[in-house]
């Protein structure tokens, strides 16, 4: 990877990348293991235990749809999703506040592309006020736009976050590179016509199609980005 000089003297006027939308958990920052944490003690507080392949449906899904997910796995599928969601929103912005690590390669590879003067947008289905939280460590400032699963009508899978993330930035969706690590995420990030790069986290992205793997953001850097506009 090129230092950070260098990156931004390879932005030239002829650059084809527009922006990059990034999701959160589990992309940027390795917050997915948080929510493990605070699903498992909510499956318990409910008398239950939550399976792993119900953890694993879960990511990138809406808060509802999770603790959908969460009711029936655990045979009490009576129970209020709003009420779960907020029990369980409490106990993991308690954890957010603690600090979140960082995804390998996440923090410079903002860095880079800021300095570059890329236009960045936050696109997560976390609702906005975890979303602060998380964003103490992230930066703020890193990011033109933030699209909060509490921000839209539809989250993903549907397009509206990324396409309201790029309508936010004022540039065209379909020149921008939208970075996801899960199915739903990127299914979103298809569907409104952005470039999607798939870096893994918690759950196997291999199997899907349309969209570039790599194994870590520590590969990546602004040219790389660019050249996946270029080709499409």
């Amino acid at each position: 990877m090129e230092p950070a000089a260098r990156i931004g003297e390879s932005t030239l006027s002829g650059r084809s990348l527009a922006g990059v939308l990034f999701d959160m958990d589990g992309t940027l920052v390795d917050s997915e293991k948080l929510w493990d944490v605070g699903l498992s003690a909510l499956a318990q507080e409910y008398g239950g235990t939550l399976s792993a392949a119900a953890r694993t449906r879960m990511v990138g899904t809406s808060m509802t749809e999770s603790m959908t997910i969460l009711h029936e796995d655990i045979g009490q599928p009576w129970r209020d999703p709003r009420t779960s969601v907020e029990l369980l929103e409490k106990h993991v912005k308690e954890l957010f506040g603690t600090g979140l690590v960082w995804r390998p390669g996440a923090a410079e590879l903002l860095d880079r592309l800021r300095l570059a003067g890329i236009p960045m947008a936050l696109v997560t289905a976390t609702r906005r006020h975890l979303a602060e939280v998380a964003l103490e460590t992230i930066g703020p400032a890193n990011f033109g736009a933030v699209v909060c699963g509490d921000d839209v009508d539809e989250t993903k899978p549907h397009p509206m976050p990324y396409l309201t993330a790029a309508a936010l930035l004022g540039v065209d969706v379909r020149h921008c590179v939208a970075i996801e690590d899960s199915p739903n995420g990127v299914a979103s990030a298809l569907a409104s016509g952005a470039v999607v790069l798939a870096v893994p986290c918690e759950v196997d992205l291999s199997h899907l199609t349309g969209v570039t793997h790599v194994d870590s953001l520590a590969t990546v850097d602004l040219d790389y980005l660019d050249r996946l506009v270029t080709r499409r």
